[in-house]
Order: C-alpha cells, then sequence, then structure tokens
C-alpha cells in the first residue's frame, strides 16, 4: 500500500492571531508578499505591470461608482475566521469611521471581494474564491486577464458560491448588495 509524503507530515496550522504576532515581532516584514490561507502562510506572487494598471483601473471605477456607500480596499487583509488573512486585490466594505484602523475587516463587513489573475488564476479559482464563499462575503469577482473575462460569483455557502455568472456586458456591472450601483467597465482590459 502506498503511502503519500503528505500523509505522514504533521502540519501545524497558524492561526490569525500567530500570524499578526509574526509581523509584530519582524518575522515577517510588512513588505513580504504572503496572507494567511486556511493556517498556511503563502507566498503571493509578483505584481506585474497588467495586473496592477487593471487594480488601478478599477479602484477608479470603484471610487466613482460607490462614492460613500463603501470603503474601497486595495491589496489589504480581511479576517475571515480564526485561521485565514487574505489579502484580496479589492475589498469593498462597509463604511465605518474609522476607515478600519482600529482593526482589519472582517468577512460581515465584506460586500465583494475582487481576485485579478494573470499567473494565479487556478489559485484564484480553487482557492481563494471558495474561501471567500465559505465565510460568507456575498459577491466575488474573479477577472482572468489571459482571456479576458469578468467572472460574478454570488450566494455563498459552505460548499462554494451557488451562483457563477461570466459578465460580458461591462458597461453595467453591478454589485449586489448596493442596489442601484452600476460600474462602467468597458476599458477593463485597455484601449
Amino acid at each position: 500500500m502506498a503511502t503519500r509524503a503528505e500523509d505522514l507530515i504533521r502540519r501545524h496550522r497558524y492561526t490569525v492571531e500567530d500570524y499578526q504576532r509574526m509581523g509584530q515581532a519582524g518575522i515577517l516584514a510588512e513588505d513580504d508578499r504572503v496572507e494567511l490561507v486556511e493556517g498556511d502562510i503563502v507566498e503571493m506572487a509578483p505584481i506585474g505591470t497588467v495586473h496592477a494598471g487593471t487594480v488601478d483601473y478599477l479602484v477608479a471605477a470603484l471610487l466613482r461608482g460607490v462614492g460613500e456607500l463603501a470603503i474601497v480596499r486595495s491589496q489589504n487583509p480581511v479576517i475571515l475566521g480564526t485561521r485565514s488573512e487574505p489579502q484580496p486585490d479589492l475589498l469593498l466594505v462597509r463604511p465605518r469611521s474609522d476607515y478600519y484602523r482600529l482593526a482589519h475587516p472582517i468577512a460581515g463587513d465584506a460586500l465583494l471581494a475582487v481576485e485579478v489573475a494573470d499567473t494565479t488564476l487556478r489559485y484564484d479559482r480553487e482557492v481563494k474564491i471558495p474561501l471567500y464563499a465559505r465565510h460568507g462575503i456575498p459577491e466575488a469577482w474573479l477577472i482572468d486577464l489571459e482571456a479576458k473575462a469578468l467572472y460574478a460569483f454570488r450566494e455563498p455557502s459552505a460548499e462554494g458560491y451557488r451562483r457563477e455568472a461570466h459578465i460580458t456586458d461591462l458597461g453595467a456591472v453591478g454589485i449586489e448588495r448596493l442596489p442601484g450601483v452600476t460600474l462602467d467597465l468597458r476599458a477593463l482590459f485597455g484601449p
């Protein structure tokens, strides 16, 4: 009977508290490209120019579209339970007077998580989007830069999002938790 190495290894899963203490102690530097996902410290891919420009474009579009209805966070943490502190490319959260200076937002604060994928498509689709669903983030978008496609995931559950839509009308993209807000994203994939 063959035994997989993974079956023989006992892994130590970190908590959000452990992870944050590592940052405070200088074990993890502020500019380290890592995030905590289900207890594992995961290295994040370097940010390329197309990815960075797409995130900047989305920040501007979201700021115009949501105004004072939400706070737009870019590549900042969200706490999901006791073992995950990912850094979505964008996170739309409920307004709060302290702008989350006193504590990172949690899943209940989130309205929308956005992942922009070039080299990370499989990881974003198979790990991060289901993570957001399990923790109840009401909507997540996956932007596939290679295929020039925007996918919206809605109705979170423990098994993942119940609805997935390929958004083709980029001129009027809605956000479910912000009725009446539509974004013009026609320039999402460049001129």
